[in-house]
Parts: C-alpha cells; sequence; structure tokens
C-alpha cells in the first residue's frame, strides 16, 4: 500500500449489541428484544469511518488468535484498511464491548480490553517507519496511553501531526501525553474532567493551552465547538437526522474530521465532515455497520449549516 494518509493507534472490540425497551434500573432484570454482533473499538471505528471518507489509513492494534479476531482483519481488509501491523496475540482475546440500547437510540457500554491491554511500545516501535511515514497519527484511551506516547513522539520526530482522542474519560492528568498533542478531541465530559472546570468556554481555552493547535469539543446533538491557536473559536451545529443508535458516532466523527484534514489542512473545513459522519452514524444500528461513505457524507455537508459565534 502507499504511504498512509493516517495511522491509527489503537483498539478493536467486537461489539454485543442488547436492544432493550429501557436501560435498566441498578439491580434490574431486563430482558433484550435483540441481540446483534458488530465489529467496533474506538481505534477501528475511527480508521473505518476515515478510510470510507476517502483517506489511506493503517492500524496500529492488538487482537486474540481467535475467531473475533479473524474477523477483526477481516474487517479491515473489506474497508481497505492497512492491518499489517495488527498484531496478534497468542493466550489473549480479542477485546469486547457489550452495549444496552435502549428504544430512544441512548446507550451504556462496558468494554473487556482483552487483547488491547498487550498492545505496547514494543509493538509501536515495530511500527516506527509506518508512524513516520504518516501525515496524522491519532489514538484514544482503550490502550495504553505509554505506547500512544511513544507513537506521538516518532510522529512528532517525523514531522506528522497527532490527534488524541481522550475517552473514555481518563481517570488520572494526562499532561505528559497532552504535550504530544497538537489536536484533542473530547465530549463535554471528558473536556470536565481533563481541565477541571464545567463552563464550555473555559476548559475549551484551558485545553488549548495544554495542546500544540486545537481543541474539539462535541456537543452530541447540538454540534461541537472549535478552539484553536490561530483564530477565534467556531461553534456548528449539527445535522438532523432520524438518531436510531448514537452508538460509535463520536469515532465517526473523529474519522470524518480526520479523512477531511488530511486533505485539506483546514480545522474549520473539516469540522462539518465530522459533524454529517457522526449525524449518519446515527442513522442505522451499530458502529461500523451505520458510517457512511464519503459520497453521502460530502452531500450532508452541503445542506446549509453554518457557524454560531
Amino acid at each position: 500500500m502507499p504511504s498512509p494518509d493516517l495511522v491509527v493507534v489503537g483498539s478493536y472490540n467486537q461489539d454485543v449489541v442488547l436492544s432493550v425497551a429501557r436501560l435498566p434500573a441498578p439491580g434490574e432484570t431486563c430482558l433484550a428484544l435483540r441481540r446483534t454482533d458488530v465489529a467496533g473499538g474506538k481505534g477501528a471505528n475511527q480508521a473505518i469511518q476515515a478510510a470510507r471518507c476517502g483517506a489511506q489509513v493503517a492500524m496500529v492494534a492488538a487482537v486474540g488468535r481467535d475467531s473475533a479476531g479473524d474477523e477483526a482483519m477481516a474487517v479491515w481488509a473489506r474497508d481497505g484498511v492497512d492491518a499489517a501491523h495488527v498484531a496478534r496475540i497468542a493466550g489473549c482475546a480479542t477485546g469486547m464491548g457489550l452495549i444496552l440500547l435502549d428504544s430512544a437510540g441512548e446507550n451504556s457500554i462496558v468494554v473487556d480490553s482483552g487483547a488491547n491491554a498487550a498492545l505496547d511500545e514494543g509493538h509501536v516501535e515495530a511500527s516506527s517507519a509506518l508512524i513516520a511515514s504518516a501525515r496524522l497519527v491519532i489514538a484514544q484511551l482503550e490502550t495504553s496511553t505509554a505506547a500512544t506516547a511513544r507513537a506521538f513522539a516518532l510522529a512528532r520526530a517525523a514531522g506528522a501531526e497527532t490527534l488524541l482522542n481522550a475517552a473514555p474519560a481518563p481517570e488520572g492528568p494526562l499532561d505528559d501525553l497532552l504535550r504530544l498533542t497538537d489536536i484533542l478531541v473530547v465530549n463535554e465530559g471528558e473536556g470536565e474532567r481533563l481541565a477541571g472546570r464545567s463552563d464550555l468556554d473555559g476548559l475549551g481555552q484551558t485545553l488549548l493551552g495544554r495542546v500544540g493547535r486545537a481543541v474539539i469539543v462535541t456537543l452530541g446533538g447540538e454540534g461541537a465547538v472549535l478552539f484553536r491557536k490561530d483564530g477565534p473559536p467556531i461553534r456548528r451545529t449539527t445535522y438532523p437526522v432520524a438518531v436510531v443508535d448514537t452508538t460509535g458516532a463520536g469515532d465517526a466523527f473523529i474519522g470524518g474530521f480526520a479523512a477531511r484534514y488530511v486533505e485539506t489542512r483546514d480545522l474549520a473545513d473539516a469540522l462539518p465532515w465530522g459533524l454529517a459522519a457522526g449525524a449518519l452514524a446515527c442513522t442505522t444500528l451499530g458502529a461500523t455497520t451505520s458510517f457512511a461513505h464519503r459520497d453521502r457524507v460530502a452531500a450532508l455537508t452541503g445542506s446549509g449549516r453554518k457557524d454560531i459565534p
């Protein structure tokens, strides 16, 4: 494959989606209406959405030597994601996500890391030439922060930019990793935990002072705000869609945003692509099964959304 536009260092999970009438209360048992098994994991999701939006994407990840790991390799192959640097870990199950999805499209998720926890700095070092050839390196917090930090250091040394999706919400400080991050993407809860404050403008500006170039705070159905060092904040509304399942919408945002960003190098131009990809991901059950291709994302970005001062 040619040199990738994007390298994603991150997770793969086999997602089990249980549809329920409503999310159970503590101590309550509910019967599922149906079960759906789909490919997931934040890293894999973001890689697949970026590839569907036209980017050349490679994956650095770890899966088990099991049937779920075989399916992961097949999933990446179908979407043209280079998986040559994905490690197959003996004696370790592929990661799994258990998703409870209610009738309003809201979800609760529990993840068993499995092989994702085995992705270490050694695997990253073995992929150093791949990372150095990329234009943008993306990571999340479902794999080792030490491995991510090493990947970001290699990227920076080679002149590539770095994008961190600080999700799931971190349990402790990420100062060292943020210093290696050019673009940070968080939702409001993740941003509050990192910044130590809840007001949107304050947390955005606080986090902007800790990274190289920009912070994006996603606001679910309300859109997103881009805080940048070379201009004023930009807030964009999202695109109205009939919501079926919000699973993977945040990952779709990052994949769509990143694919457009490596093409144009324009943060403001890439923002609506993220919002459009995220909105379209809500219209079908599951994560990767709901991700749109470039033509649909591009068409939605032309539907007249506008900036809000």
